[in-house]
């Protein structure tokens, strides 16, 4: 067995009474492997606006409000990369866990209200905000660099 495996086997996992406890260790496992940042759709997006000219970006800027999970200061523009489940997507007919719903329920409601108040905030501030869905990258990831390179263009440099 090579030796990561055996590490993460191996490893314990911290309770911090926020959620409840998996009844299998698997499921524990699978979901404290779940990142939030530097996510496969944002990796995705962001090569192909490298690969498209999109530079300058700031990654999960702390200086703008809601911390974006992309950013172009000079612009003012906020890109927000959300992966369908955590932050229900509206196109995709995603289901509740079986187990726990009520807590689950409650978790996506919190995310989609806080989603909401960043973007909000961003806006109050002066940005301009773009939210990217995972399923939408996934299915046309040059039509969403096309769309933001379009606000990208249209934004220019609010600094001058």
């Amino acid at each position: 067995m090579p030796e990561n495996s055996k590490k993460m086997q191996n490893k314990r996992y911290l309770r911090d009474g926020r959620s409840p406890i998996p009844s299998k260790e698997s499921t524990s496992r699978v979901m404290s492997a779940n990142k939030g940042k530097n996510t496969k759709p944002e990796l995705l997006l962001r090569k192909a606006m490298w690969s498209e000219g999109l530079r300058g970006y700031r990654l999960h800027w702390k200086k703008a409000p809601g911390r974006p999970d992309i950013s172009f200061p000079k612009r003012k523009l906020a890109i927000f990369v959300n992966g369908c489940y955590w932050h229900r997507c509206p196109y995709c007919d995603l289901k509740l866990p079986k187990s726990n719903t009520e807590f689950w329920k409650m978790k996506f409601e919190r995310n989609v209200q806080r989603d909401k108040e960043k973007v909000e905030l961003l806006k109050k501030n002066g940005w301009n905000v773009i939210v990217i869905w995972e399923c939408k990258i996934k299915k046309d990831i040059l039509d969403v660099v096309y769309i933001v390179k379009k606000e990208w263009e249209k934004y220019g440099n609010k600094s001058n």
